[in-house]
């Protein structure tokens, strides 16, 4: 199919006007030429209620970019793959894990891509700590990363039904990056999750993980934090502490920054999408997700006052 150019979003919300579309614009050769949504559009761009009715009657694409609900997306990735496009699939990359492995043995049979993406992974200190850890293995960690629901996710329902994930929306981003700069893959041992009583996924999250060694990683997340935010990872090593805050755009060690950057993340993101479909080749890393699904299983459960918004 050769380098992806026409690109497709599917589900135009607030994460797509307000990233995808501009990664799209301000990254070389790639365009955004149709999308497919019930609600939102973008202007000057042509929209259809649907991906099937914009595979049937749109503009010829060679790519989508799936910003749904993830309770939809493994039908909207298997039409699309089956269509021989390739697959962008917003983070989380689907309502469970069992789900993917088909896709991607899809993709491989089309030979087209498909990309499990995770921006946070492309926040400017992500890389440089990962290399600073395979020369200084951390002996302890902790993360925090504490936000507002009602700021960053007003109305939408979705993210309290099953499969939406609740606070580990944005919590897996946190494990995303943990995931990306350990040197040894971590398991979780204990965790406790507290639904709202009216709600059918947590807003809170505090989890307990091991690297079966030294290394215990303590997690909080939570979706009740108003004023300034929170997105922090603390790493204790024996050259000093390391600090990613803000989401992971600066780092710190021993409290000296040693980067500080305002760099968008999606950017980035496309920029590997684009090139993992200009070689026809796939990157399906689920290890964040499966932390997600491992405390579902193992957590304790703790009811706490109804939330509404």
């Amino acid at each position: 199919m050769g380098q992806v150019t026409r690109i497709a979003i599917v589900g135009v919300g607030k994460i797509a006007r307000d990233q995808h579309v501009p990664a799209i614009a301000a990254t070389p050769g790639l365009g955004l030429v149709a999308t497919a949504s019930l609600q939102g559009t973008v202007a000057g761009v042509p929209a259809f209620p649907s991906l099937a009715a914009l595979l049937a009657d749109g503009p010829a694409i060679d790519a989508v970019a799936l910003c749904t609900p993830p309770q939809v997306r493994r039908a909207q990735a298997a039409q699309a793959l089956a269509a021989g496009k390739h697959v962008l699939l917003e983070k989380p990359p689907g309502a469970t894990v069992a789900e993917i492995a088909p896709l991607a043995d899809a993709a491989r049979a089309a030979g087209v891509t498909l990309f499990a993406s995770w921006h946070s992974r492309f926040a400017p200190a992500v890389e440089p700590a990962r290399a600073f850890l395979q020369a200084h293995p951390p002996r302890a960690a902790t993360i925090l990363w504490k936000e507002d629901v009602r700021h960053w996710h007003p109305g939408q329902d979705w993210i309290w039904q099953p499969g939406g994930l609740g606070v580990f929306d944005p919590g897996i981003n946190a494990l995303s990056i943990l995931t990306r700069i350990l040197p040894r893959p971590v398991f979780l041992q204990e965790a406790e999750l507290s639904f709202p009583a009216n709600r059918a996924a947590p807003i809170a999250a505090e989890l307990s993980f091991s690297d079966g060694r030294e290394l215990v990683v303590q997690a909080a997340f939570d979706w009740r934090q108003t004023g300034p935010q929170t997105w922090d990872i603390l790493l204790d090593t024996e050259a000093g502490q390391l600090v990613l805050t803000r989401g992971g755009a600066t780092l710190l060690l021993d409290g000296k920054t040693l980067l500080d950057e305002e760099k968008a993340e999606y950017p980035g993101l496309y920029r590997r999408f684009a090139e993992l479909a200009a070689h026809g080749e796939s990157d399906v890393d689920l290890q964040p997700l499966v932390h997600v699904a491992d405390a579902f299983m193992l957590a304790r459960r703790r009811t706490v006052e109804a939330f509404d918004d």
